[in-house]
């Protein structure tokens, strides 16, 4: 597995831009500043090189000395990191970097403090100097043995192989010994025939494995007939654009004369000669393996938009690439996916018996539905004796066997060796997970963050641009996304079981994460442990660590139980602590926790603990605090010093009893809180919330006493809310696991212009929408409210906010009468949902649709009123909803007979399947 220097890329990186930063913070200090100067000088060019080194990397092997010296900088360059982040943190405190500005006093105490200040830095830099030294000299030493030993003439190592492509064998497939694919196959060709004389484009997109080109060709196979001008041609990674056109001219051209030689073309002329050949010929196009944007712009142009019902078929890995092929022709987006249980096994079977199908069973499982590695994997089990220990030894090392499959392996390396630098650290970032973990995105972007593994851009703050680092990887199929949200966005991801072992097989090697508790045996670094994750690990899986330097490790996760995790004031470098779901956590010693000063991720979350020690306090640089799902109700007071903190979440949605900090105006950068009880924490605290000016998500519990009021709480919550309404407030979330009334919030003023959320989860319904819900809030794009009673009127003003993707209404009043929804409104609607509460009159209400009502709406939730549907001869209007995918429709029969309500489930079917779409329709109910 070939990873070693492009991690090491990686590493290096994150140091440098803290060394430049350190640069800065030194200036009145010259001879630590001559110091980290030099080491940022040394490390610059051993970077310059790994860049140039890392290019060969991804064409081939590397050297083995080339590799253990990139492995040489990489941990050198994580101790400086180490000795960098101490360092700053020790500065920072002793009131570097304008800590002791504008404190009153006057000029003269201002004097003496500045001096003070500088003594304590110079005293800070001292206890630092043997350290920075000892830096000094590794790096140095790392730096001469490039040239001692002349490893650049090394860097490229001949592997003795001739390279083949590894897709070849999928050009050959035989129909008869496909497995899976005849639907897809039958699906597809009828498509692109179905419209006559129009150009269509299909985009086949998935993961490499999938078997995406065997697909390409058989669908070509199937089509072919029908045109003269073909061709097959495939693109890869880096292409050269002027050889992969003149191929496909030459298979489109067979038997045409030219004046002088094709091969002295360039790449215009080749473009320009195809397309006007084609001007007028019905073509068929296969365009295997494209990786960019680029690569489809400049090829397409070859491909005129014709009259004769030409087609192309294009494969990629990358989900923008296939939306770029299709956007503005007629085409269609498929995404292959794994085969199932079923085809799994009927593709085993074609390569082995199975004597022991519970074994079979759990190694196709690991498989997960992925061809190529079933290929391999019944392959190995075909020559293994039929012994069932020799199965079991199998399943237990299915990653390391799957390693030796030289073609398995090459395809699955194209999509690792494609990303970026930085992306392959986050992708290695993963193995922190065990196998068919649910991770999600918020959780692990801010652990990202907290490493250092997200570099700042222009006007980007680092959540966005670690959020877009996530959805890469999605766009790039080496994750799949779970819980896609109203906005289209995946909330979480899942990775595949063979990816997991590929990268945990780098990961290892590399010493990038220890694993103790996994299925396979424990191996421990040589080297540092730099992250350390005990996935339900027992007492022998973990005998060893205790034994282990965890000094140096920056990342601490356990799962589970935290029973076998050495003491915490062993991790003197950590940055990330998650313990999330560690149901034994309050018999851990948690009071060291002050020590790990340079810790910004700490997650706590759905534990029983009940108390946070008072010395999370002094964890100065912390970013992250999730307490959500525990039974802490109050925090220390010495958390509002925490003023580096970002996320703030405790609580629950169901029990919110957690009191807001006094004095939480402190924390000015605080951008998400989460799970406070208004009621409960002082009106002085409310009042503070105005301060945190940064804020963009608020999330806050509001249970008074029975139905009682508590009109300070509303005076002082409301006006803090007018003051994060006019800055960044994004969200607003208002749980309540009572009636507590909240007609205060009409009164909000200015209007909220940038909130782009608002939810309300209780038993308090609004009498009418509030007015400040009003179509000038041009980005509310999600709104959860309780109505009393909607009218046809409520939904007109409703459907002028212009953003709005989500709606879900709640209602109470039993309505008598039909509500139509009139076109004109809900432009971008995606998602709506209508429903009655209680939740035994769930199905009373009754809407009808009018064309053009819910122009993009894909998904609803409805009740649908027998007994006044009647009157209508059951019409809903599902024709007219053009976007329709999903639809769920709640049957009231109150008043209604068991064949009026039959009736109308029949109708509501019948308006389903006459849908162009076929929307998926559930009827609660039904009988």
């Amino acid at each position: 597995m070939e990873a070693a220097v492009s991690v090491s890329v990686g590493s290096v990186g994150a140091v440098l831009e803290k060394l430049n930063y350190l640069t800065t913070v030194c200036s009145s200090i010259i001879g630590v500043r001559k110091q980290v100067v030099f080491l940022h000088s040394e490390l610059s060019a051993m970077h310059a090189q790994l860049l140039k080194v890392a290019a060969m990397e991804e064409e081939g092997p590397v050297d083995v000395q080339v590799k253990a010296w990139a492995r040489d900088v990489r941990e050198t360059s994580y101790d400086v990191e180490d000795c960098v982040d101490a360092l700053t943190l020790g500065l920072r405190l002793a009131g570097a970097g304008g800590g002791g500005q504008g404190r009153g006093g006057g000029i003269v105490m201002d004097f003496f403090r500045k001096c003070a200040e500088f003594l304590k830095m110079l005293r800070v830099c001292h206890q630092f100097s043997g350290k920075i030294n000892d830096l000094k000299a590794r790096v140095v030493e790392v730096g001469e043995r490039r040239e001692r030993y002349k490893l650049d003439d090394l860097a490229r190592c001949d592997s003795g192989d001739l390279a083949v492509d590894p897709r070849l064998p999928a050009l050959f497939a035989e129909e008869d010994h496909l497995v899976g694919m005849h639907g897809p196959i039958d699906e597809l060709v009828r498509w692109l025939l179905e419209v006559e004389g129009r150009l269509r484009v299909l985009a086949i997109v998935g993961f490499g494995g999938l078997g995406k080109t065997t697909l390409a060709t058989q669908v070509s196979g199937k089509i072919k007939g029908g045109f003269l001008c073909k061709a097959f041609v495939s693109v890869s990674q880096r292409p050269n654009l002027k050889k992969v056109m003149r191929d496909c001219m030459k298979q489109l051209l067979q038997g045409c004369e030219f004046e002088d030689d094709v091969e002295t073309w360039d790449l215009t002329r080749i473009i320009a000669e195809t397309r006007e050949y084609l001007r007028h010929r019905r073509y068929l196009i296969v365009i295997d393996d494209i990786w960019s944007i680029y690569a489809w712009e400049t090829v397409k142009c070859a491909f005129p938009e014709n009259t004769c019902g030409s087609k192309i078929i294009i494969t990629t890995r990358i989900t923008d690439v296939a939306g770029s092929c299709v956007s503005c022709l007629d085409g269609r987006i498929y995404r292959i996916e794994a085969l199932n249980s079923h085809h799994s096994k009927q593709l085993f079977l074609r390569r082995c018996q199975d004597p022991f199908p519970d074994v079979s069973d759990k190694i196709l499982e690991k498989c997960g539905g992925l061809p190529l590695a079933i290929i391999s994997i019944s392959g190995l089990l075909a020559n293994k004796a039929a012994a069932k220990e020799e199965w079991v030894k199998v399943r237990n090392s299915i990653g390391s066997d799957l390693e030796k499959d030289k073609n398995l392996n090459a395809i699955l390396n194209l999509s690792y060796s494609d990303l970026p630098h930085h992306l392959k650290t986050c992708l290695l970032y993963l193995t922190v997970f065990p196998e068919d973990y649910l991770i999600k995105r918020d959780r692990l972007v801010k652990r990202w963050i907290a490493e250092g593994f997200v570099s700042p851009k222009r006007g980007r703050s680092l959540q966005d641009v670690a959020e877009s680092y996530f959805y890469e990887l999605i766009n790039r199929s080496m994750v799949r996304p779970e819980n896609v949200g109203y906005d289209g966005k995946a909330r979480a991801c899942t990775i595949h079981d063979i990816i997991l072992e590929l990268i945990i097989s780098k990961a290892t090697e590399e010493n990038f994460i220890t694993i103790v508790g996994s299925q396979a045996s424990v191996v421990y670094p040589q080297c540092n442990i730099r992250r350390l994750s005990i996935q339900q690990a027992d007492q022998e899986d973990s005998s060893g660590l205790g034994e282990k330097d965890v000094s140096h490790a920056r990342s601490l996760t356990a799962f589970g139980v935290v029973k076998h995790v050495p003491r915490l004031v062993l991790f003197e470098a950590l940055r990330v602590l998650d313990f999330e779901r560690c149901m034994d956590l309050e018999e851990y010693d948690l009071n060291s926790i002050e020590k790990l000063a340079q810790l910004r991720f700490l997650s706590l979350r759905d534990s029983f603990i009940s108390q946070v020690p008072p010395g999370i306090a002094k964890l100065f640089d912390l970013e992250t605090l999730d307490l959500r799902g525990t039974e802490v109700v109050e925090l220390p007071a010495g958390i509002v010093h925490l003023t580096r903190l970002k996320h703030l979440l405790t609580g629950d949605h169901a029990r919110g009893k957690t009191k807001l900090p006094d004095r939480v105006g402190n924390m000015a950068s605080l951008q998400v809180l989460v799970g406070f009880d208004v009621i409960l924490s002082s009106a002085a605290a409310v009042e503070e919330l105005s301060k945190l000016t940064s804020l963009k998500e608020l999330c806050i519990q509001l249970n008074a006493e029975g139905s009682g009021r508590n009109k300070r709480h509303e005076e002082v919550l409301l006006s803090s809310l007018c003051t994060l309404g006019s800055c960044r407030l994004h969200s607003l979330w208002i749980c309540s696991s009572n009636s507590t009334p909240m007609e205060f919030l009409d009164s909000w003023s200015p209007l909220p212009l940038s909130l782009q959320r608002f939810r309300v989860s209780s038993n308090f319904f609004y009498l009418k929408i509030p007015t400040w819900i009003s179509p000038a809030l041009a980005n509310l794009a999600y709104l959860n409210i309780n109505l009393v009673e909607v009218t046809e009127e409520d939904l007109g003003m409703l459907g002028e906010l212009q953003a709005l993707i989500h709606l879900e209404l709640w209602f109470k009043a039993d309505p008598k009468e039909r509500i139509v929804v009139r076109r004109g409104g809900f432009r971008y609607l995606k998602e709506f949902s209508y429903i009655r509460c209680p939740i035994t009159c769930w199905g009373e209400g009754y809407l009808v649709f009018e064309n053009e009502a819910l122009p993009k709406v894909e998904k609803l939730n409805l009740p649908f009123s027998v007994s006044v549907a009647k009157c209508y001869e059951f019409q809903l209007g599902i024709e007219h909803l053009p976007c329709l995918k999903s639809a769920q429709v709640i049957l009231g029969k109150d008043g209604a007979t068991p064949d009026e309500s039959n009736a109308a489930a029949a109708a509501v079917r019948n308006e389903a399947n006459a849908h162009p779409n076929h929307p998926k329709v559930t009827i609660v109910g039904e009988e």
